[in-house]
C-alpha cells in the first residue's frame, strides 16, 4: 500500500470481540456513564484512577485478597498507594493453569528445540522453590541471574516470586565488572548463572567471567549453574559453594507450589539503568504494581487471551523480558528466544514465527530497520497469517520502519509502536486495538496513564515538542530505588524537574489523532542555536539513505554554541565522500528542517550501544569532548567509543 499522512495504515476490525471493548462496557457500568471510544474510556481512567484499577483488578481475575481500600493519597506523586491491604502474589497469578498445553516453547540459536507444559512448569517451579527454600531464601532476599532467555531462566523467576524473594537478572553477555556493578549493590543470596551461551555462530564460554563475578559478590552467595553448553557439572566444580541445576533440585519431588502472599507494594524485581554515566542504579519493582499494568497491557492494548502465542526478541537484561513473562498470567504460550536475531540469516524470527504459530511478533526499531535494509521482504517468503499484532520499542520507530512493515512483512496487522521503560516496567504510550495506526506515530497513552506535554516552564503543549509527563499516580511506579532509604535519589530522577509530576527524559509532542511521537532522549536533545531538536528526527531521514547502516548524533560545544555532529556507520564497501555528505545533508534537509542538518558527517566503524541494542549518545559526546565515560562495562562493544576518540574532523 502508498504511504500516507491522511490515511491510517490500519484500521481495526471485529472490535466486538476485543477484550477492551468488554472491558469498557463494564467501566461504562461502573462510571455510570457512556465511555463513547477510546479516549473516553482513557479520560475516566485517568479521572478516577481507584475504580480504573479496581475494575481491571475484577476484570482480570487477579488472585488475593484485594482489601477494603482501593487506594490511598493519589494526591501526592509520589506517595500515592493503590490496594494498601491487598494482598497476593505475583508467581499464584502466573502459574494458575496446570495442564499439558505448552507454556514456554524455546529455540536456541543453536538450534536448540525446547518446551515446557504447564504441568511441567509448575513441577519445575516446585522443585526449584523447595531447592531455594533449602539454600535459607526468605521474603525480601534477592536472587540475581546471569541467564539466556530460556525456560529455566522463567521457572526461577516464579520460584523466587512464589517464595515472596527479589528477582534481579541480566544477560549472560555482561562483562565481570558489568554484573558486579548491579549484582554487587543488591548482595543476592543466591545467583544462577548458565554455563555459557551462543551469539553469531559462536559458542561463548562463561567460567573465568564466573569465577570473577562469585569472588566479588559479597557474602559468598549459593551458585545454581543452569546447562546449556552441557557444561553445568563441570563449571559449577570450579566455584565454591555452586552446584549444577541437576543436583540442586534432585533432593525435591515436584509438589504443589506454595504461594506466600504478601502486601501489593512487596518488592518484586529489581532493574537497572543502563549505566552508561555511571554506576546503575537499582530500581525496584512492586509485585502488585506489575501485575496490574501488565495484566493491562497484554490483555487491554494488546489483546492477549489465552492460549494465543507471545514473543518479544529480548534479552533477560532488558525489561521486556520482565514484560513477556506476563503473559503467563492470561494463559498465554510465551515463545523464547536466545542469540542473534541475524544467524545464519535475516529470516530466522520469521522461520520460527510460522513454526510456533506465532500471534504477538515483539521487536525493536533497530531489528525493523536492519531486517529492511538486509533486503530481506517476508511477504514474499513466509505465511505470517497468524501474526496478527506486531510491537516495536527500544527506540523511536521511523515513518519509514512502518511503510516498511505494511508493504514488506504484512499489510493487515495492528503495528505498535510502544514507549515507557526500566524505571515503570512497562508503557506510558503504546498500542491501542480499537484504533487506527498512522504512519509514524504512537496510537496514545495507556489507560490509567496521565500523559501529557510540557514546555520549559511546565505548561501543557498541545502541539509542539516538549517534556514527556505523566501526572498522576500509576501502580507501577516504583517503591524506589535500592539503598536510598530516605528516597532522595528516587525524587531527584523523576520529580525534581517538575515538583509533583513524572518527568520521564523523553522528548515528545501529540500528534492531531490524539497520538504522540517521541524524538529521543530530553537528555540526548540537540541544541544548535537554542532551538530543541531530537535526534529521532535526524536518524528517521539518514536510514532512508541504502549506504548508511546505523547513525548517530550528538551536540558538540563548538564556538559559545553547540553544532550538530553525525557519526555513521556505512555499509561495506561504501567511502564517505563528498557527494555522499551532501547527500545526506540534503536528505535531512528536505525530510527534516534545515536546523537539522548535521555541521559534520563523520565515519566510524562501529557505534556503541548497550546490552539491549540502543545507541549510547551520551557516552560519545563525553567522549567527543575528552570526558571519561563511567562505566563502560554497560556497553556491549565498548571497544568502538575509541572510534569517536580525538577525531581531526572535529577541530575544525
Amino acid at each position: 500500500m502508498a504511504a500516507t499522512d491522511d490515511q491510517p495504515l490500519w484500521t481495526p476490525a471485529g472490535i466486538e470481540a476485543l477484550p477492551i471493548t468488554r472491558f469498557a462496557a463494564e467501566a461504562e457500568r461502573r462510571a455510570g456513564r457512556r465511555l463513547a471510544g477510546y479516549d473516553s474510556l482513557h479520560g475516566w481512567s485517568v479521572e478516577d484512577p481507584a475504580a480504573f484499577w479496581d475494575l481491571l483488578w475484577d476484570f482480570c481475575d487477579v488472585v488475593g485478597d484485594k482489601g477494603e481500600r482501593h487506594s490511598l493519597d493519589l494526591d501526592r506523586m509520589p506517595g500515592g498507594r493503590f490496594f494498601p491491604d491487598a494482598r497476593l502474589n505475583f508467581a499464584e497469578n502466573l502459574l494458575r493453569r496446570d495442564d499439558d498445553a505448552d507454556a514456554l516453547v524455546f529455540r536456541g540459536e543453536d538450534r536448540v528445540a525446547t518446551r515446557l507444559s504447564w504441568r511441567e512448569l509448575n513441577e519445575l517451579v516446585s522443585r526449584l522453590q523447595q531447592a531455594l527454600r533449602d539454600l535459607g531464601v526468605e521474603p525480601g532476599d534477592r536472587v540475581a541471574a546471569l541467564m539466556p532467555n530460556m525456560p529455566e531462566t522463567i521457572a526461577a523467576m516464579l520460584a523466587v516470586a512464589s517464595i515472596g524473594a527479589v528477582w534481579s537478572s541480566a544477560s549472560p553477555d555482561f562483562g565481570s565488572r558489568g554484573a558486579l556493578d548491579r549484582f554487587g549493590q543488591i548482595a543476592p543470596k543466591v545467583l544462577i548463572a548458565c554455563d555459557g551461551y551462543y551469539y553469531a555462530g559462536k559458542t561463548i564460554d562463561v567460567s573465568e567471567k564466573l569465577g570473577e563475578i562469585v569472588a566479588g559478590l559479597p557474602g559468598a552467595p549459593a551458585v545454581i549453574v543452569v546447562p546449556y553448553l552441557g557444561r553445568a557439572e563441570a563449571v559449577a566444580a570450579a566455584l565454591p559453594n555452586a552446584k549444577s541445576l541437576a543436583d540442586t533440585i534432585a533432593p525435591f519431588a515436584a509438589a504443589a507450589v506454595d504461594f506466600v502472599r504478601l502486601p501489593f507494594s512487596h518488592p518484586l524485581y529489581i532493574l537497572f539503568s543502563s549505566g552508561t554515566t555511571g554506576v546503575p542504579k537499582c530500581i525496584v519493582h512492586s509485585a502488585g504494581g506489575t501485575l496490574l499494568q501488565h495484566l493491562k497491557e497484554h490483555h487491554l492494548q494488546s489483546s492477549v487471551v489465552r492460549d494465543e502465542r507471545v514473543f518479544y526478541f529480548t534479552t533477560c537484561g532488558w525489561m521486556m523480558w520482565n514484560w513477556l513473562v506476563s503473559g503467563l498470567g492470561l494463559g498465554a504460550t510465551l515463545l523464547l528466544y536466545d542469540g542473534s536475531p541475524f544467524h545464519p540469516g535475516p529470516d530466522v524470527l520469521f522461520d520460527y514465527a510460522v513454526a510456533e504459530r506465532m500471534n504477538v511478533f515483539g521487536t525493536s526499531a533497530k531489528y525493523i530497520d536492519a531486517v529492511k535494509k538486509s533486503g530481506l521482504r517476508p511477504i514474499d517468503r513466509f505465511d505470517l497469517s497468524r501474526v496478527r499484532m506486531m510491537m516495536s520499542t527500544g527506540s523511536p520507530l521511523a515513518p519509514e520502519s512502518f511503510d516498511f512493515v505494511y508493504q514488506a512483512i504484512k499489510p493487515d496487522i495492528h503495528l505498535a509502536s510502544i514507549s515507557g521503560g526500566t524505571d515503570i516496567v512497562s508503557c506510558f504510550v503504546l498500542g491501542i486495538p480499537n484504533k487506527p495506526v498512522w504512519r509514524g506515530e504512537i496510537q496514545g497513552p495507556g489507560l490509567g496513564m496521565a500523559m501529557d506535554v510540557y514546555d520549559e516552564d511546565g505548561k501543557p503543549l498541545p502541539s509542539g515538542k516538549g517534556e514527556l509527563v505523566c501526572t498522576r499516580p500509576f501502580p507501577s511506579m516504583p517503591i524506589g530505588f535500592w539503598n536510598d532509604p530516605e528516597g532522595a535519589r528516587y525524587r531527584a530522577a523523576y520529580f525534581e524537574r517538575f515538583p509533583g509530576i513524572w518527568c520521564h527524559g523523553d522528548f515528545a509532542e501529540w500528534t492531531a489523532h490524539g497520538g504522540m511521537i517521541i524524538h529521543g532522549r530530553s537528555d540526548a536533545t540537540l541544541n544548535p542555536g537554542g532551538v530543541r531538536i531530537g535526534t529521532a528526527e535526524i536518524y528517521a531521514q539518514v536510514e532512508t539513505i541504502p549506504e548508511v547502516t546505523e547513525a548517530l548524533a550528538i551536540g558538540q560545544d563548538w564556538d559559545g554554541d553547540v553544532r550538530i555532529v553525525l557519526f555513521v556507520r556505512l555499509k561495506e564497501g561504501v567511502d564517505l565522500d563528498e557527494e555522499l555528505i551532501g547527500r545526506i545533508k540534503s536528505v535531512i534537509r528536505r525530510g527534516a528542517t534545515p536546523r537539522h542538518v548535521p555541521a559534520r558527517v563523520v565515519a566510524v566503524r562501529d557505534i556503541p550501544r548497550t546490552k539491549s541494542g540502543k545507541i549510547v549518545e551520551l557516552a560519545v559526546r563525553e567522549v567527543v569532548h575528552g570526558r571519561p565515560v563511567k562505566n563502560v562495562d554497560a556497553l556491549a562493544n565498548p571497544e568502538a567509543l575509541a572510534f569517536f576518540k580525538d577525531r581531526q574532523e572535529l577541530s575544525e
